[in-house]
C-alpha cells in the first residue's frame, strides 16, 4: 500500500496524510511495514462500525504474532493514525471510551452519522452536547457479520 498524498488532516492527534511532511502533495511515499498494516485493517473495518486503537493492536498481534510480542500497541496504532491515515476511514478506529476525537468532534460526527454508526447520547451537563459512540453496539470484532 502506497501513500497517496491525499491532503486532508485532522490537525494534532488526528489522522493526517500519508505524505510525509517534506513531500510534495500528490508525492506516494513508502511506508513503514507496521504503518502498512494498521492502514489495512482500518481498510477493513466496514461503514457504521470502529475498532478501537487496542482492537487493532491485538488484531496485528494475533494475525503475525500469536504467540510473540505483539509489534505495537494502541498508541503506536495512534501514532501511526495520526501521520498516515488520511487516505483510510480513519474515523473507524477510535477510542475504548467511545469519545470522538477532541478537536475533530464536528467532522467525524459528520462521518458516524452519514454512515449510520451507532451513538449514545451526550449528557445535558457535557460541553457542546456531543455525542459518543455506542461501543457496544458499533464495535466491529473482524468478523464477517458487519
Amino acid at each position: 500500500m502506497k501513500g497517496t498524498g491525499d491532503t486532508h488532516s485532522a490537525g494534532a492527534g488526528a489522522a493526517g496524510d500519508r505524505a510525509a511532511p517534506d513531500d510534495a502533495p500528490g508525492t506516494a511515499v513508502e511506508l513503514p511495514d507496521y504503518a502498512e498494516r494498521v492502514l489495512g485493517v482500518a481498510e477493513l473495518i466496514p461503514p457504521g462500525r470502529v475498532m478501537t486503537y487496542g482492537d487493532v493492536a491485538e488484531w496485528l498481534k494475533d494475525e503475525e504474532h500469536p504467540q510473540g510480542p505483539a509489534p505495537g500497541g494502541p498508541r503506536q496504532v495512534g501514532r501511526v493514525m495520526a501521520l498516515y491515515g488520511g487516505a483510510v476511514p480513519w474515523w473507524r478506529v477510535v477510542r475504548a471510551d467511545g469519545v470522538l476525537l477532541p478537536g475533530s468532534e464536528l467532522r467525524v460526527l459528520a462521518h458516524y452519522r452519514d454512515e449510520g454508526t451507532p451513538l449514545k447520547g451526550a449528557p445535558a451537563a457535557s460541553e457542546g452536547h456531543i455525542p459518543r459512540i455506542d461501543m457496544r453496539r458499533a464495535r466491529w470484532d473482524g468478523g464477517d457479520g458487519a
